[in-house]
């Protein structure tokens, strides 16, 4: 009598942790600070994605073909007094169905300096948020190895979003080195 009780309610917790995953979960003013939290400033601009500016990230994205292309990119640079410590970039890329909002905070030499999830749009696989899990990121450069299984350790259910992290920072990097290319 006690298991028919305790498998309705297994269900119920299941069902309620699959859509639990889904969220909004740092507002585009505090995801900059939760990649640069010593950061005591900061500085938001808009970069629209012009068919020069990706053509400037494409070579640099190491083989990877992003699931999306933004019509315009949020860059927000980081400052502890005059000191920069790096930019933060907006990006998404497409899980198993829905895109995932990223921000990439990386370094002036082109390091990650740390990654979080801004929105996660999937019923499955919002383990990519942990701190466990993209703290494996901080420290890459724009030519390390992102590859599910061998560089980055994949979680198991969540293949897809792993993948579309590793997306992310390869994309937010090749953004960077474009951007440095195109300023005048």
């Amino acid at each position: 009598m006690n298991g028919l009780r305790v498998a309705p309610l297994a269900l119920l917790l299941l069902a309620g942790t699959a859509g639990a995953q889904e969220g909004v979960f740092l507002s585009e003013a505090e995801a900059p600070a939760a990649v640069f939290p010593d950061a005591d400033r900061f500085e938001r601009r808009e970069v629209a994605s012009t068919d020069a500016l990706r053509a400037k990230m494409s070579p640099r994205l190491e083989g990877v073909t992003p699931s999306v292309w933004e019509e315009r990119y949020v860059v927000v640079r980081a400052w502890h007094g005059e000191r920069l410590l790096g930019q933060a970039f907006f990006v998404d890329e497409v899980g198993k169905h829905r895109p995932i909002s990223f921000v990439v905070g990386l370094r002036p030499d082109g390091r990650v300096a740390d990654v979080a999830v801004v929105a996660y749009r999937e019923p499955y696989g919002g383990e990519v948020r942990s701190a466990r899990f993209l703290g494996q990121y901080q420290g890459k450069s724009p030519t390390d190895p992102l590859h599910t299984f061998t560089d980055v350790q994949n979680i198991a259910g969540a293949t897809l979003s792993v993948d579309a992290a590793s997306r992310a920072v390869r994309k937010a990097q090749a953004l960077a080195a474009a951007l440095a290319e195109l300023a005048p």
